[in-house]
């Protein structure tokens, strides 16, 4: 299917505005600005900004190098060669080796002029600052990815929901007949939320933090406990009472799968489990201790699987109160 997207929208947008501004000022080698604007509109505007620094910086180092070794060693296609030889090696060591391109065109603006002025240099700055100005004033409007990442968030607490279904069924039951399908789905779509939420993150110039990025990563650690421990639930065969007791639990604990915080209160229910569970009268057969002793492990897995949301929930607390205190 045909799509334009934003970015591409913003670049149509943007590069005619630099191209005009600067024939607009009767500027030498207009269209480099609209150049430089293609080159510094990002998908997010961190990124953007540092696509323009970069070429900022480039090109500056360029017109010093220009001067320098034109003026020494003449307007001749060697000179070009040795200053790139040098100029290549030093954007790398001021880490804008991004900006080489874009910096290049500069170059040969100064080698086909065939002499240097302050007017041509100034000529030269204003249509570096002219297109790096246009893109980073373009890229400062970002769709809002927050509806699809709210999507994301409830699609992968749908599929927690239903993979605890699961393994309540077969601890009830003792037979499972799922195909697994949500493990591969709550698998990609962690992927592809922690990608966008990554987005999110890079479009917020005055924090390097995301509730939903967090969000993702802490849902990931989780699903990494589920998906580990669901062979061990499986591995249970022999029928025993605490079997029920657990998955009494676990329905208790898909029935609170949702962004705010329920996991200290489990973590109590939690505990208060596990002490019946060691209260109850010992095993009597060897298929019974390893069947309880499974279950007992899954539960301190489960302990694991609260306290990742336990201390999610208190990095958010302390991010409010933070930002409280700077607004």
């Amino acid at each position: 299917m045909f799509r334009i997207g934003y970015r591409t929208l913003k670049t149509s947008l943007g590069t005619p505005i630099a191209i005009f501004i600067s024939e607009l000022f009767h500027l030498q080698n207009f269209l480099s600005a609209g150049i430089l604007t293609i080159l510094c509109i990002q998908n997010t505007k961190k990124k953007s900004i540092h696509a323009a620094w970069t070429r900022f910086v480039a090109c500056i180092t360029a017109m010093i190098f220009s001067t320098v070794f034109f003026e020494i060693l003449g307007y001749n296609p060697i000179a070009i060669g040795i200053e790139l030889l040098l100029f290549i090696p030093t954007t790398v060591l001021l880490k804008a080796k991004e900006g080489v391109v874009s910096s290049s065109v500069i170059i040969l603006h100064f080698f086909a002029k065939g002499s240097i002025s302050l007017h041509f240099i100034i000529n030269e700055i204003s249509i570096v600052v002219i297109g790096l100005s246009v893109a980073l004033i373009v890229n400062l409007y970002m769709p809002s990815i927050e509806a699809k990442l709210k999507q994301y968030q409830e699609k992968i607490e749908d599929d927690f929901r239903k993979i605890f279904e699961e393994i309540i069924c077969y601890l009830r039951t003792n037979s499972m007949s799922w195909d697994g399908r949500e493990i591969t789905e709550t698998g990609d779509l962690l992927e592809k939320g922690i990608q966008l939420a990554f987005r999110d993150v890079e479009n917020h110039l005055m924090t390097n933090e995301s509730y939903y990025y967090t969000y993702f990563k802490m849902r990931q650690q989780q699903f990494e406990i589920i998906e580990r421990n669901l062979r061990l639930i499986t591995s249970i065969s022999h029928m025993v009472e605490q079997r029920q007791m657990v998955a009494d639990f676990i329905e208790e604990l898909k029935e609170n799968i949702k962004p705010r915080n329920t996991a200290l209160k489990r973590l109590e229910k939690l505990e208060q489990l596990q002490e019946s569970i060691q209260d109850m009268e010992l095993p009597k057969t060897r298929e019974e201790f390893e069947a309880r002793a499974a279950l007992f492990q899954f539960l301190r897995e489960m302990e694991d699987y609260l306290i990742i949301k336990s201390t999610f929930k208190e990095k958010q607390k302390r991010n409010e109160i933070r930002l409280g205190k700077a607004n």
